[in-house]
């Protein structure tokens, strides 16, 4: 039986994933002194969204490492 050839999709992905998260974190960073002057019941809803907010576009990346495709 012969291994499968080893694809660079996944280190390639991961490593785009690292980067999204990097430049997403750096976001959020840049929003927070703005945010803290709010009040904290609308600090908030922004923290929640932020907080969540990155799975949106990392779902199609981890999908393309997976399977190869960005859509199901």
């Amino acid at each position: 039986m012969t291994d499968p050839k080893p694809s660079l999709r996944k280190p390639f992905g991961v490593l785009l994933l690292i980067v999204l998260i990097a430049v997403y974190a750096a976001v959020a960073v840049a929003v927070a002194e703005p945010v803290t002057r709010l009040h904290v019941l609308l600090q908030l809803p922004v923290w929640i969204l932020l907080g969540i907010a990155w799975v949106f576009p990392a779902r199609p990346l981890v999908r393309w490492i997976e399977t190869g495709r960005f859509r199901k």
